[in-house]
């Protein structure tokens, strides 16, 4: 790589994709929503594209107009803008690569393809590899998500002399509950200086202790200041007071998921806590209707009011 790399830390929020009422995409909001990620949230890097974005639901060319607006009104604000390339089609996530590093993104990341799935570790490894050609000078992430992908081999595995073949390859954002695979992942990338950033938000306390960088989430977009304090006190040895953050925060998410919390609920959570429209989901995504969100708004500014 041709240029020197920031290594990814700390709090990055997964984003939202705003919509209108009818459905197309609203980039009139990500200027304001910037500016709520830095001032509200104290949140600095952004991750767009992914699951949280319902990026998978988006066409190649709107995936392109959401990152140049995100990299656009993001310059000298944000810390990174991360946009994540995963398509089915390898020639999408090729594309979207080369625009990614056109509109001067600061990395890019990949999910398995999930309907033809590799069938090992090395298949994966060489799409990501394929991808990255795309953008050799853009830092690339493995977005490790089996929830979703239903490809469930060790992410330890894929990492596993991933250097040799890929230049760029800088780190893995790990959304899985698999403790001892992500400790292999940390473990594997302390000697390269990669960046392992935990997908699971009400788990991150766990993730801490292993030795993780830092976390990718949609709940740091309107809790982002809380769990920032979670982690300063993590570094600064304040064991109680990070497990009681964290124990108050995961209330916040059970309270969440016996509401039915998923991608649309928490969409509308994101509008009712931030004053921004983000609009309806997408298809098959349905709506979810506005009272659930208003009371897990509620817990949410009661948690932040009380820290």
């Amino acid at each position: 790589m041709s240029r020197s790399i920031k290594k990814l830390t700390g709090l990055v929020a997964a984003t939202f994709t705003p919509l209108t009422a009818e459905g197309e995409l609203n980039l009139s909001v990500i200027g304001p929503y910037i500016e709520y990620l830095i001032e509200n949230q104290n949140v600095k890097s952004v991750f767009i594209n992914g699951t949280t974005g319902e990026g998978c639901s988006l066409t190649v060319d709107e995936r392109k107009q959401l990152a140049a607006a995100w990299c656009q009104h993001g310059k000298g604000k944000l810390e990174q803008v991360i946009v994540h390339v995963g398509c089915m089609s390898i020639k999408d996530s090729q594309e979207l690569a080369r625009h990614a590093a056109s509109i001067g993104a600061d990395g890019i990341a990949v999910i398995s393809p999930s309907y033809f799935k590799p069938v090992n570790a090395d298949a994966l490894r060489l799409f990501i590899k394929e991808v990255s050609t795309f953008a050799p000078d853009l830092p690339m992430y493995y977005y490790h998500i089996p929830s979703m992908t239903g490809v469930a081999f060790d992410a330890a595995d894929v990492l596993n002399g991933i250097e040799q073949v890929i230049p760029s390859f800088q780190g893995v954002k790990y959304t899985g509950t698999d403790l001892r695979d992500l400790g292999q992942c940390v473990c594997y990338s302390q000697s390269h200086n990669w960046s392992v950033l935990f997908g699971v938000d009400e788990q991150l306390l766990g993730a801490l202790v292993l030795g993780v960088h830092g976390a990718v989430g949609s709940t740091y977009n309107y809790l982002g200041c809380i769990v920032n304090k979670m982690l300063a006190a993590f570094d600064n040895g304040n064991h109680m007071q990070t497990r009681a953050l964290q124990f108050e925060f995961m209330e916040v998410i059970t309270f969440a998921k016996n509401l039915g919390f998923d991608v649309s609920l928490n969409k509308q959570v994101m509008s009712e806590v931030s004053g921004l429209a983000m609009g309806p989901p997408r298809l098959p995504l349905l709506p979810c209707p506005v009272s659930k969100a208003q009371a897990i708004a509620q817990k949410v500014k009661d948690f932040s009011q009380g820290h």
